[in-house]
Protein backbone atom coordinates (compact mmCIF):
# COMPACT_ATOMS: atom_id res chain seq x y z
CA UNK A 1 0.00 0.00 0.00
CA UNK A 2 1.37 3.19 -0.93
CA UNK A 3 1.29 5.64 2.31
CA UNK A 4 2.98 8.78 0.37
CA UNK A 5 1.25 11.71 1.11
CA UNK A 6 1.25 14.08 -2.15
CA UNK A 7 0.89 17.66 -2.74
CA UNK A 8 -2.68 17.81 -3.52
CA UNK A 9 -3.15 15.79 -0.28
CA UNK A 10 -1.77 18.76 1.64
CA UNK A 11 -4.25 21.14 -0.62
CA UNK A 12 -6.78 19.19 0.56
CA UNK A 13 -6.48 19.14 4.33
CA UNK A 14 -5.36 22.49 4.15
CA UNK A 15 -8.40 23.62 2.60
CA UNK A 16 -10.72 21.39 4.76
CA UNK A 17 -8.81 23.17 8.18
CA UNK A 18 -9.92 26.82 6.81
CA UNK A 19 -13.15 25.65 6.53
CA UNK A 20 -13.40 24.12 9.68
CA UNK A 21 -11.46 26.83 11.59
CA UNK A 22 -14.22 29.51 9.48
CA UNK A 23 -17.14 27.31 11.37
CA UNK A 24 -15.21 27.68 14.66
CA UNK A 25 -15.65 31.54 14.12
CA UNK A 26 -18.58 31.52 12.90
CA UNK A 27 -20.20 29.73 15.93
CA UNK A 28 -18.09 32.13 18.60
CA UNK A 29 -19.31 34.93 16.75
CA UNK A 30 -22.85 34.04 17.51
CA UNK A 31 -22.69 33.62 20.60
CA UNK A 32 -20.62 36.40 22.00
CA UNK A 33 -23.65 38.64 20.06
CA UNK A 34 -25.76 38.34 22.94
CA UNK A 35 -25.93 41.34 24.69
CA UNK A 36 -24.13 40.79 27.54
CA UNK A 37 -25.08 42.63 30.63
CA UNK A 38 -21.75 43.51 31.37
CA UNK A 39 -19.29 45.45 28.94
CA UNK A 40 -15.90 46.18 29.26
CA UNK A 41 -14.59 49.34 29.75
CA UNK A 42 -12.70 49.65 26.46
CA UNK A 43 -16.56 48.67 24.79
CA UNK A 44 -18.15 51.20 26.77
CA UNK A 45 -15.36 53.75 25.51
CA UNK A 46 -15.81 52.96 22.12
CA UNK A 47 -19.58 52.75 21.79
CA UNK A 48 -19.98 55.79 23.57
CA UNK A 49 -17.38 58.35 22.13
CA UNK A 50 -15.84 59.09 25.73
CA UNK A 51 -12.68 59.27 27.32
CA UNK A 52 -10.98 56.79 30.08
CA UNK A 53 -11.42 59.89 32.35
CA UNK A 54 -15.29 60.62 31.67
CA UNK A 55 -16.22 56.62 32.07
CA UNK A 56 -14.03 57.08 35.49
CA UNK A 57 -16.15 59.78 36.45
CA UNK A 58 -19.39 58.30 36.06
CA UNK A 59 -18.14 55.18 38.07
CA UNK A 60 -16.84 57.45 40.54
CA UNK A 61 -20.01 59.59 40.94
CA UNK A 62 -21.91 56.21 41.10
CA UNK A 63 -24.20 56.73 37.89
CA UNK A 64 -23.13 54.03 36.39
CA UNK A 65 -22.48 49.96 38.21
CA UNK A 66 -19.18 48.66 37.51
CA UNK A 67 -17.42 46.60 38.82
CA UNK A 68 -13.49 45.21 38.51
CA UNK A 69 -12.43 41.67 37.71
CA UNK A 70 -8.63 40.86 37.22
CA UNK A 71 -7.70 44.81 36.93
CA UNK A 72 -10.42 45.43 34.13
CA UNK A 73 -13.64 47.33 34.52
CA UNK A 74 -16.64 46.47 33.20
CA UNK A 75 -19.85 48.72 33.57
CA UNK A 76 -23.52 47.54 33.60
CA UNK A 77 -25.01 47.84 29.70
CA UNK A 78 -28.82 49.11 31.36
CA UNK A 79 -26.73 52.12 33.81
CA UNK A 80 -25.66 52.98 30.43
CA UNK A 81 -28.66 53.03 28.91
CA UNK A 82 -30.42 54.66 31.09
CA UNK A 83 -27.97 57.90 31.38
CA UNK A 84 -29.52 58.61 27.78
CA UNK A 85 -33.28 58.35 29.42
CA UNK A 86 -32.20 60.18 32.51
CA UNK A 87 -34.89 63.69 32.24
CA UNK A 88 -33.09 65.68 34.85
Amino acid sequence: MDDNITKDDLRQFGVFLVEQFKQIIDNNKEENSLNPEWLKSRIVKKLMDMSAASLQNLRISGKVRSKKVLGSYYYNKSDLMNLFNDKN
